[in-house]
């Protein structure tokens, strides 16, 4: 994802909320907070593309899909109205699918103003770039909102995998996290550990305790992120259960 700009903000290169979702919510519909506008380039820059996928899914050209999502990012700032997302009533990603959705079926009554109007680029991306990706989408029949629900449940498992490839950078072992990485996720017995330790010229024993405490470091960064997304906190397991189905679909 390419960075860019959102009322003249530049966008964080870093796919980290320097705070929670929510937090970042909160301070994006509230004009008086200083961190306001950066909290808008988080949010639409981690938004953008599961949006944009949504829309060309539904039948729409490139360059409609572009337009579409740039309008409706326009609206949502414009009119404040990430101002009515309310963490009250659970996850972050249903608001802006719904109103997304809302948008959708009304912009029709806009679009001599959107013609007018049209090509205000409110948050930047390479076009280009975005259709490589959803090209790259497997040819399958997965509706706009499924498709909507994989690409929220990639960005989800892209900011930890991030957060963890920070963590062993700085610790100078980004090799070793690049080695484990793929065992992350999935069936433990399906680990070929003598191949890993062969590469990392590590015994196995060793191998099966640091990719231990990766995992558990892994779920714990993974519960987190979900954490900021959802409310109450008793949703989490639910949560975490349904980005497992989606991400295994």
């Amino acid at each position: 994802m390419s960075t860019g700009e959102v009322h003249g903000l530049q966008a964080d290169d870093s796919p980290l909320f320097r705070t929670t979702h929510w937090s970042a919510v909160l301070m994006a519909g509230n004009p008086e907070s200083p961190d306001a506008h950066s909290a808008l380039t988080q949010l639409c820059q981690t938004y953008w593309y599961p949006l944009y996928g949504y829309v060309r899914r539904l039948g729409h050209s490139p360059e409609d899909a572009k337009d579409l999502t740039q309008a409706f990012f326009a609206k949502l700032l414009a009119k404040n109205q990430i101002a009515l997302a309310d963490r009250e009533r659970g996850r972050f990603r249903a608001f802006l699918l719904s109103y997304l959705q809302n948008f959708l079926r009304t912009y029709h009554r806009d679009a001599n103003a959107l013609k007018r109007g049209g090509g205000q680029e409110v948050i930047s991306w390479d076009a280009q770039t975005a259709e490589e990706r959803y090209a790259n989408e497997p040819p399958d029949d997965l509706s706009p909102a499924m498709l909507f629900e994989r690409q929220w449940a990639g960005t989800v498992l892209e900011t930890v995998l991030s957060a963890l490839r920070q963590e062993f950078g700085v610790q100078s072992r980004l090799t070793l996290f690049e080695a484990l990485e793929p065992h992350l996720w999935g069936d433990d017995s399906s680990t070929p550990y003598r191949q890993v330790a062969q590469e990392l010229r590590m015994n196995v024993g060793a191998v099966r305790v640091t990719l231990y405490r990766l995992r558990q470091r892994f779920l714990e960064r993974l519960r987190t992120e979900i954490a900021n997304t959802v409310d109450p906190p008793a949703e989490i397991d639910d949560e975490l259960a349904h980005l497992r189905r989606v991400l295994a679909g």
